[in-house]
């Protein structure tokens, strides 16, 4: 298993997750030609954030994306996993387990990050054990949003 940042060449099957996750997550179909555009915004712009994936024997398994949260308190960066996927089949294996492993390594070894966010769909209780056995905690504020 291998975790590595994404290239041009993962844009597909970047994409293709992205397309799976919202339909099984929340019962939404993308708009895909948007998604393409997105997921190309990043690969090609690295100040949006970065994607990861993980590799069997070749094959893209997973993916995830981090994007960027200044903190004054700390006076460096945050990074937040989002977009977490991982192919069906390879769940439970330890993908993910591997990914957040090699970013909390980079963030152990970078003087400019200052640490790991993310947030877990209140229903979604399997990945919400998973964050804690990995040592994530529920932190003690609330996420608000407005999406247009």
């Amino acid at each position: 298993m291998i975790v590595r940042q994404a290239t041009k060449k993962d844009h597909e099957a970047i994409v293709q997750f992205q397309l799976a996750m919202a339909h099984e997550t929340e019962g939404i179909e993308l708009h895909q030609p948007t998604v393409i555009k997105g997921v190309e915004a990043v690969l090609n712009n690295g100040d949006k954030g970065h994607y990861y994936v993980t590799e069997v024997d070749g094959e893209v398994v997973g993916s995830l994306l981090t994007t960027f949260e200044w903190s004054d308190w700390r006076n460096g960066t945050i990074l937040w996993i989002q977009s977490v996927y991982v192919k069906p089949e390879f769940r439970r294996k330890g993908v993910y387990r591997k990914m957040y492993s090699y970013l909390k390594d980079k963030v152990s070894k970078a003087d400019n990050l200052n640490g790991i966010r993310l947030y877990a769909d209140k229903t979604n209780l399997p990945a919400q054990k998973t964050y804690e056995t990995l040592g994530m905690n529920q932190d003690h504020y609330v996420m608000f949003e407005w999406l247009k």
